[in-house]
């Protein structure tokens, strides 16, 4: 009432305070734990901007703890993102279990725990529409630290796309051997792909048809892009939605998204970690 212009004496007398009670709270200091609050919202409010809005208090609390040395509660983190209206983005919905269909040699038999690099990467293949037409994107994952070591765009899902995805993971990682799995996709099933493979020492490996579970940490890293990057705008050109990917793999994916799976760090700090070890 005072702020709108009422004389303070008469703003007391409806509300029934005391002047010198008045005064007296208008010169009192917010408590230490007030202030402190004020202070650690401020900062998970940057956090979550910097994480393009995807971060939720997992991830912000991780944030704070091991990427700013803040000491605090994952409830309180909680509870200051909810007083402030934030949120992560939530996951799509669940695959559905399909039938199991062997026609063809699996060597990771849905178990993607490696203890080193280069022993297990998946690939696959998504796609997305812009007005212009669809983008199809390639990408090759190393299972142990979550990295994306190869990737390719092109309008279209060729043998070509695949191809070139896996040469750029040879050529930046030159793997001593390993396996590269895949679905019974023609693109992954092709001349090209395999002679590419068998020539750096990879050895194919698909999982059954139908069944998403034989590749489940591929379909996982396709269903965060998409709830991350692809499904929250519409994309007007191929060239625009293209360089949001490369963003999204080189810049957020690989340097700066913390994982839950490697300790919450990123897939270059992990690796970085384990070469130093």
């Amino acid at each position: 009432m005072a702020a709108e212009q009422i004389p303070v004496e008469v703003a007391c007398r409806v509300l029934a305070v005391s002047v010198s009670g008045y005064y007296a709270w208008l010169s009192r200091r917010p408590p230490a734990q007030a202030i402190r609050r004020a202070w650690l919202t401020d900062v998970i409010t940057e956090v979550h901007q910097q994480s393009r809005g995807t971060y939720g208090s997992r991830r912000v609390h991780a944030e704070l703890r091991l990427g700013r040395g803040i000491v605090v509660g994952h409830g309180a983190v909680e509870m200051l993102m909810r007083r402030a209206g934030l949120a992560g983005v939530s996951g799509r919905r669940g695959w559905r279990r399909a039938k199991p269909d062997q026609i063809a040699a699996d060597l990771v038999d849905r178990d993607f725990a490696r203890a080193r690099p280069n022993q297990l990467w998946v690939t696959d293949i998504t796609e997305h529409s812009t007005r212009e037409g669809k983008v199809f994107c390639a990408v090759v994952l190393d299972v142990f630290s979550r990295r994306v070591v190869g990737w390719s765009i092109d309008a279209s899902p060729t043998a070509a796309l695949v191809t070139n995805a896996l040469g750029m993971a040879i050529d930046s990682r030159h793997p001593a051997g390993g396996i590269i799995h895949s679905d019974h996709g023609v693109q992954f099933a092709s001349w090209a792909f395999t002679k590419r493979a068998r020539d750096s020492g990879l050895v194919p490996s698909m999982g059954s048809i139908g069944d998403c579970y034989d590749n489940a940490m591929i379909e996982s890293f396709w269903s965060r892009m998409q709830v991350e990057l692809l499904d929250r705008q519409r994309w007007h050109t191929r060239i625009e939605l293209a360089n949001a990917i490369f963003d999204y793999l080189e810049i957020w994916h690989n340097r700066q998204r913390r994982h839950s799976s490697i300790d919450m760090l990123t897939p270059i700090e992990y690796e970085n970690k384990f070469t130093v070890a």
